[in-house]
Order: structure tokens, then sequence, then C-alpha cells
């Protein structure tokens, strides 16, 4: 991947209308929308955001560009993020498309050559302007049609030498290109909601997710429970962490490890691949927590008690909320609860996540 030299830029503005907020700040499984892309786009060139207004994605440490000319729509972003490139050729994508992966920019970075200065996605019923590879060569067109007052993206395709792939004759299916534009597509892809219960040893994270999944099954939410053990222990006898989470009432349960042993699944696995298994099941959880990862990217809770350390040690960008008997609230900038406090710290999840179930659905009827 790293030889493959072509820039990204991530097109971040816009007014978010339908959806209400900034739709690449809404996280989905606990990440941004613009953090995923970012994630999978970190092994090429360089990524390049362009945003409506300066301040919101300093936090990504990105070169971030800026509209010029107002109100006209992506192309101007398209046109700042060509300017900023190192590169010739840059894939440009809308901040709202969580499925785009790593593997459709190298398939489409492989037509390039010297035939065509765009290479642009196409499905049964569209073209895809934002998820396309646009060459430097373009951005004459681009300021000649923003001079004519003109627009519309496939303009730019009209007048340049273009090259469409088109979508079904690939591994790639529809979902990989959809966009995000509502709330009610939001919640159709935001479940299972997956967070992490970390800390040290003894620090009582089994404790506070057996809580938690209390919490959620009287909120009639289903749970999911991953554990991962440094120790590489995979028992499951009566007492064992994971008979506590089914005991509890968790509806699934998986527990692995650096040796790849689970008592899941007998292969090398991840996470990752537990949360997939999870999730693909009849009737998948509606929250899946990980239990440990503390310096993983997800988001998590840490339970922090004075018996065993006495400090935060997980990255602060990462943080739901601190649970703990020796943290007071104002010391750090998420919220902290006792360890006590388990209501507090179950409705600082549903807000987080902007979560919705189904009592809560009866509740508003």
């Amino acid at each position: 991947m790293s030889e493959l030299k072509i820039s990204t830029g991530i097109l971040a503005g816009g007014e978010s209308i339908r959806m209400g907020q900034d739709k690449a700040l809404i996280r989905i499984a606990g990440e941004r929308m613009i953090d995923r892309l970012i994630r999978e786009f970190s092994s090429f060139s360089e990524v390049i955001i362009s945003a409506a207004k300066p301040g919101t994605y300093e936090d990504t440490g990105l070169k971030t560009v800026y509209d010029e000319n107002k109100k006209i729509g992506p192309m101007e972003g398209i046109r700042q993020v060509l300017i900023a490139s190192k590169e010739e050729y840059v894939f440009i994508c809308a901040a709202d498309m969580p499925f785009l992966n790593k593997e459709l920019v190298s398939y489409l970075a492989g037509y390039i050559s010297s035939d065509n200065d765009c290479y642009v996605i196409a499905d049964e019923d569209h073209i895809q302007p934002l998820c396309a590879i646009y060459s430097k060569k373009v951005l004459p067109v681009i300021e000649e049609l923003i001079k004519e007052g003109n627009y519309r993206l496939r303009e730019i395709f009209k007048r340049v030498r273009t090259k469409y792939i088109t979508l079904e004759y690939t591994c790639f299916d529809r979902k990989t290109v959809r966009n995000i534009n509502t709330r009610q597509e939001l919640g159709d892809i935001s479940k299972p909601f997956v967070f992490c219960v970390s800390g040290y040893s003894d620090s009582g994270k089994t404790g506070l997710i057996v809580k938690l999944i209390n919490e959620f099954i009287g909120d009639n939410m289903s749970v999911g429970v991953i554990k991962h053990d440094g120790h590489d222990s995979h028992t499951d006898m009566q007492g064992s962490d994971t008979d506590r989470f089914r005991k509890a009432g968790a509806l699934c349960t998986g527990v692995y490890s650096g040796s790849g042993h689970s008592e899941y699944v007998k292969e090398s696995v991840s996470a990752e691949d537990l949360i997939k298994k999870m999730s693909r099941i009849k009737a998948p959880p509606d929250v899946i927590i990980i239990e440990g990862l503390k310096d993983s990217h997800y988001p998590k809770i840490e339970v922090v008690r004075k018996a065993v350390y006495d400090k935060s040690v997980c990255d602060k960008s990462s943080l739901i909320c601190i649970v703990s008997d020796c943290i007071s609230p104002g010391d750090h900038e998420c919220p902290v609860y006792g360890t006590e406090d388990i209501k507090g710290v179950f409705y600082c999840l549903k807000s987080f996540f902007d979560m919705e179930s189904d009592k809560d659905e009866r509740d508003k009827n």
C-alpha cells in the first residue's frame, strides 16, 4: 500500500440538514465516521480534510482546507483538496460513507494511467462523484465551471477524460459506497453499540459489566460480552467471568487472547472478529461490551480503584467516563462516577451513543 502515490480527501463540509448534526462526527460502533475513514486511508500518502469551518477537526492533526467560494457545494471542497494535495491523483469521498475501505481505493487506483483524468465508481442507478479519483489536471475545468456558476459535479466528467468503473463487476457491493443521510438510516447501521470497560486487574471491571448487563436488560436491550484475556486462560467453568456474564443475562459471550484460542471459535481471532460473529447471529445483541483493551481505539469506561492504581491511564480522547473511588468529578474532561453510581454510568452510555431502546419507543407512544 505504501508504494501507491495517491492522496485521499474527505469532504466533511455541509450543513447536514436532514441529519440535524455534523454527520462526520456521528459515532458508529463508538467511532466517529470521519475517524473510520481516516483509519482506513492512513496507509496512503496523505489524508486531507475539507471542512466547512475552522476548529471542527483540529483533533485529527491532519491537513485541513476550507472553502473560499462559499455555498457552492462539494465542487469547492474538491478544488481545495486538489490544490492542497502533494500527489497528482487524489481519491475523494464524502465523510458520510462509513463503509468505504482502502481496498476499494486501491482497486480504483489500479486503473490510473495517462489515458484518463478521473476514475469514478458507478452502480446500477448512479455514478458516484464523491467516490472517485481526480487528477490535478481537472483543476482548470473546475475553475471554469465555478466562473460559469455551474456547480454540478457531473459537468466535470463531461469536460475531462473520465473512466467509469461499474460496481457490479467488482467484488464490492453497493453498501460500500452507501451514504448515511438521515437519523433512520443511521439507526439501521449503528447497532451493535460497542464499548470497552477497561482498567487494571482487580479494579472491578467484571463486576461493573455484570451490573451494566442488568441495566441494559431492564431497558429491553440485549447484551454480548467479549473478554480479552492477556494470560491465555480460557476457562468457562462455574464462577468464571464468562459464566458470571451469562448468568447476569448476556445473550452471548466470547473470550480470546494472543494465543488465538477462544471458546467462541477455535482459530486466530481478534475483538473485531468476535464482534462480527456476534453481529451475524439470528438475533444479534444491541450492545457489545469488551472487557479490557485499554489501549484500543474503542470508546471506553475506565475503572480506577485506589487499592489498585489511583490514576487514569487510558487515552483521554477515547474515554466515555471514569468509574472510580478516588478520582473526583472535575478532575477530568470526561464525566466521573462513583463505583456505586451504576445508573449514572448507564445513562451516560445511552447519551454517548444516542441509544434508543424499544422501551423508549413505547414510552413515546
